[in-house]
């Protein structure tokens, strides 16, 4: 047994006569809102902008706040579930949520408006590794897949439609709609939850270890903002911003991961990675988080760009793919449930080769079908990949590590969606840049477009190699074998 968790820790309480269902409902809506927020946002900027009168590199800090918010969080979440019940930490992190929802929707001024939504990002960010934790413990390893697809349908379905959603509130009503109408359902969930939901998992409460607070507060939260600064005014990577950050970051990171490996009571417990299917599933996950949220921004532009699509109809353009993906997450759950992994995880990284190999070679005469049918097939084969492997790599894990799977798992998620933004971002606006430099009229409009299609190519390049890497790593997957004691 490792000596880090110790065995009366684990926890003890029998779920077998607990009602699930109205635990997931619970779980359920109330993560799906809170999560419909990452992306509510992205339609509503220009409006935003007007009413407040700031500029586009102060109002991306609503999206780049939010992020820092959930990034610091997360890690810190593998202890919190520790020390408060399941109840405890959902209604609060739901009621945190709520209070930041209406401080957003009644703001005055764009620091108000900021205010509330760091305080949207503190409740999101401790809602994910909940649910997850809840679900780990509520089923056994061989009814996850169905109930980790459910919860798959949530984390994809609810930002895909968050742009199409926000472009029609927009369009009839105001911005401040954005977040009067998600009060209701939170409520409801609130109310929900406060009757049906159950405390599923054990309080240990472990010391405390502040310094690990603090070395994980600047390891995780330096790296997001290092990643989400890259694109802010012409510097790049050589802003000093974005290098200091991501120096004070890896420092951060190395000691944290060192201090966790000496601590009997780590924050984060890094012995989750000799597992090696959990290991396995976290580089898979990587890429799919990077491929996914570089994708729902490169596509936008190109679509609006040299396709001359409105803001609205990219966004119809792209549900599609989100609502497919949410419906087959679920089914992707039972399959996995019934076969195991590879059945899912080997055709849809094969799925994602081939995509990114057709993106490789788009430009302005490609039809919007086109664009609509290979974003569908992208989302159906990251749908198979994300949750049959993320469930696969948790049950590889003891019943003491769930806390901390879970919040590496959430962390790198939502690390790698900040990287994969800066990287392909920068990777495509290196490309414009170079096709400028042999252009004899850069202001020319037909130029221009050219050069969007010449980066959205070479970021799709990129892609295709990583899509190339998780396809090989998904050869080697196999079904889990459920542990009997703790990782040594």
């Amino acid at each position: 047994m490792n000596s880090a968790i110790p065995k009366e820790e684990t926890p003890v309480q029998d779920t077998k006569n607990i009602k699930k269902m109205p635990i997931m409902i619970s779980l359920i809506m109330g993560v799906f809102f809170a999560i419909l927020n990452e992306t509510l946002l992205n339609v509503a900027y220009t409006d935003l902008m007007a009413t407040f009168q700031v500029e586009a590199s102060t109002i991306q800090w609503l999206s780049t706040g939010f992020m820092l918010v959930v990034g610091i969080l997360v890690p810190i979440s593998a202890l919190l579930v520790q020390w408060f019940t399941t109840r405890q930490m959902f209604l609060g992190a739901m009621i945190v949520f709520t209070l930041g929802t209406l401080l957003c929707a009644v703001a005055p001024t764009f620091s108000i408006l900021l205010i509330g939504r760091l305080i949207q990002a503190a409740g999101t960010g401790l809602l994910l590794p909940v649910m997850m934790n809840t679900i780990l413990f509520l089923y056994p390893p061989h009814k996850r897949g169905a109930a980790m697809g459910m919860m798959g349908l949530v984390i994809m379905f609810a930002p895909a439609i968050g742009p199409t959603l926000s472009g029609l509130i927009i369009e009839l009503l105001t911005w401040r709609w954005l977040f009067i109408a998600v009060i209701p359902f939170a409520l409801i969930s609130i109310s929900f939850a406060f009757i049906y939901l159950k405390n599923v998992s054990k309080v240990t409460k472990p010391r405390v270890d502040v310094m690990s607070i603090i070395l994980s507060t600047l390891g995780f939260g330096g790296l997001v903002f290092g990643f989400s600064s890259v694109g802010e005014g012409d510097a790049g990577w050589t802003n000093p911003v974005v290098y200091l950050s991501l120096i004070v970051s890896v420092v951060s990171l190395t000691l944290f991961i060192l201090r966790q490996l000496k601590l009997k009571e780590p924050i984060l417990e890094f012995r989750v990675f000799k597992s090696p299917m959990f290991s396995l599933t976290t580089v898979l996950l990587i890429i799919m988080m990077m491929t996914m949220f570089s994708t729902m921004i490169i596509l936008p532009l190109f679509l609006q760009g040299p396709l001359a699509l409105t803001a609205l109809v990219a966004g119809l353009a792209l549900l599609p793919g989100g609502v497919l993906n949410g419906l087959m997450s679920p089914i992707a759950g039972r399959v996995f449930d019934r076969f195991g992994p590879r059945v899912l995880v080997i055709p849809g990284t094969l799925i994602l080769v081939i995509v990114m190999t057709i993106f490789t070679q788009v430009s302005a005469s490609t039809s919007v079908l086109v664009f609509v049918l290979l974003h569908s097939f992208l989302m159906i084969g990251i749908a198979m990949v994300m949750m049959p492997g993320q469930t696969n790599g948790l049950n590889q894990l003891p019943p003491d590590y769930y806390p901390h799977g879970t919040a590496v798992i959430n962390t790198l998620m939502q690390v790698s969606g900040a990287i994969g933004i800066a990287l392909f971002i920068g990777i495509m606006s290196a490309g414009e840049a170079s096709y400028m430099d042999g252009v004899s009229d850069p202001t020319s409009p037909l130029e221009m477009s050219n050069a969007l299609t010449a980066g959205v190519q070479s970021a799709f390049q990129v892609g295709l190699i990583f899509a190339v890497i998780a396809f090989v790593l998904s050869l080697f997957m196999k079904r889990s074998v459920v542990p009997t004691s703790n990782l040594e």
